[in-house]
This record gives C-alpha cells, sequence and structure tokens, in this order.
C-alpha cells in the first residue's frame, strides 16, 4: 500500500515510517525541513517538504495515496487537516487512521473503547476533530495511545535521575499510568490500516498499568524520590500539564488484541527506565 504519513519526523512518526516500511508499505511523508526529509529517505520512504496545514498539498498527497496516517495531530492542525482528509477520501476505500489519546478519557480504572469522554484541559481540543472523522462515511480509525515510552524519549523520561538530583513526583505518585511502548504502538497503526474500519477506534494499550511511584523509582538510579502537593506540581508544570498527569487510568487494550491481533512485544515502561542510563 502507498501510505501519506504525517509527522513522520516526530517521535510517534518515525516508529510508525519504520513499522510501515518493515510491512512492505511505500511512505510518502511530508515533512518541514530538508534535513528531516534526510531522516525520512534513510528509513526508506519518500519525502516532501512542505507544511501539514498547506491543504492543497495535503489534498494532492491523499488523492496519490492508498491511505493515511496522521500522527502530526495537534490543535491547530486537525480542523483543516481532517476536514481535508475526509473530503478527499469520501467515496473511496482509502483507509485514514487517525492519532487521539487516552488522556480523553479522565479518571478511570477500567478503560475500555465505549468508556464515557472526560478530557482534561490540555486534550479538550481533540473532541471535535474526533467527531468529525467517526461521523464520517469513510474508513476511518482511530488510535488513541497510552502513556507512549521507549527509545530514550516520551513523558516517563521526567522521572529519569542521575543519582544525584531528587526526582519529583507529580502530586504523591500515587496515580496509575496506561503505557505502551513506541515500537509496539507503531504496529497497532499498521494493523489499523491494514484493517481499514469504518468508523473504528482502538486504545493503544499494552494492559501494564504502573503507579508514578513506580515508574520514578524505576528511572531514579539512585535519586531521591520526592512527593509534592497538587499546587506546586500545578506551580511548576503549569495546571493544565500536571492535571493531565495527575489523572489515575487504567486500561487492559483487550480490544486491540482481540479485534486487531495486537501483540505487543516490547519491554514494560518500568523494565525500559530501569535499563535507561
Amino acid at each position: 500500500m502507498h501510505v501519506f504519513l504525517t509527522g513522520a519526523s516526530g517521535y510517534i512518526g518515525s516508529s510508525v515510517l519504520r513499522a510501515l516500511i518493515s510491512h512492505g508499505h511505500r511512505v510518502t511523508a511530508i515533512v518541514r525541513s530538508d534535513e528531516k526529509a534526510q531522516v525520512v529517505r534513510e528509513a526508506g520512504g519518500t519525502a516532501l517538504v512542505g507544511d501539514v496545514t498547506d491543504t492543497e498539498v495535503v489534498e494532492r498527497l491523499v488523492h496519490e495515496a492508498d491511505g493515511v496516517v496522521h500522527t502530526a495531530s495537534a490543535a491547530e492542525v486537525d480542523p483543516d487537516f481532517v476536514r481535508t482528509v475526509l473530503r478527499a477520501i469520501e467515496g473511496t476505500p482509502k483507509p485514514f487512521v487517525h492519532t487521539g489519546g487516552i488522556f480523553t478519557f479522565g479518571n478511570s480504572t477500567d478503560i475500555s473503547e465505549q468508556s464515557p469522554v472526560s478530557p482534561p484541559a490540555l486534550t479538550a481540543w481533540r473532541g471535535p476533530n474526533e467527531a468529525l472523522v467517526r461521523a464520517s462515511s469513510a474508513r476511518t480509525t482511530i488510535v488513541a495511545p497510552g502513556i507512549v515510552y521507549g527509545r530514550g524519549a516520551g513523558i516517563p523520561q521526567m522521572f529519569v535521575g542521575d543519582g544525584e538530583h531528587e526526582v519529583r513526583l507529580v502530586g504523591d505518585g500515587s496515580q496509575r499510568w496506561t503505557t505502551v511502548h513506541v515500537d509496539d504502538l507503531a504496529e497497532l497503526y499498521v494493523l489499523a490500516l491494514e484493517r481499514g474500519e469504518q468508523d473504528g477506534y482502538v486504545l493503544a494499550a499494552t494492559g501494564d498499568n504502573p503507579t508514578m511511584r513506580e515508574i520514578a523509582e524505576a528511572g531514579a538510579h539512585g535519586s531521591p524520590v520526592v512527593a509534592e502537593s497538587v499546587d506546586a506540581s500545578r506551580e511548576r508544570l503549569g495546571a493544565d500539564f500536571a492535571d493531565a498527569l495527575l489523572m489515575h487510568q487504567e486500561c487492559s487494550g483487550a480490544h486491540a488484541r482481540s479485534a486487531y491481533g495486537w501483540v505487543p512485544t516490547r519491554p514494560t515502561l518500568l523494565q525500559d527506565l530501569a535499563a535507561t542510563h
């Protein structure tokens, strides 16, 4: 399949690029610079230097491709991008895989694809864009990742210590996070693209839901792990970001396994952090 990919130089997108190519797909990626284009080419993809907000270019790339994967999801990008893609693929068999996020479901100890939504302020912007995707008659799937880690990046890196300076929790650290390794996540994007559902929605979470304190202790490497008040966390990180990280979320990811045949194989977050130096 010839796939139009956004965000190919980013954290999630670069892993999706590798996964698509390893599964035999041909990838055209839109990137913002010659330097990023070179990275895409070295990975085996075709790169076009441009801007994902250029609707004329996006429309042309959609028409030239057999499917679309959008990992460059952002508040300032999605409204126009989603409308352009949906308009271009309407009435065709081309699949469109969009990116969501598990924060959408708020505090919950058993998040599933049918759970009620209760997004924090940080990601409330996703709602209207996802509604457009899900209302379309096109073959759309939304992949909603948990907290993404692996390859030395992702939010959990804020808890990697140096053995000397303290590692600060967000709040008291008792809240649990849903987690997914970036390379396992990339495999799910490929499965979603190949399945090509009409209004698919799938949570990308491995079922590993450690507490924040467990995460920090795995990554501290001898640094002291220090709790702080909610107010202190909000002041340090900004209210919206802190409030998202303070949420307690647990998810099994059962639907991804049963419906998509997804089999996560990478190390857990705690294993990954313990091995990070």
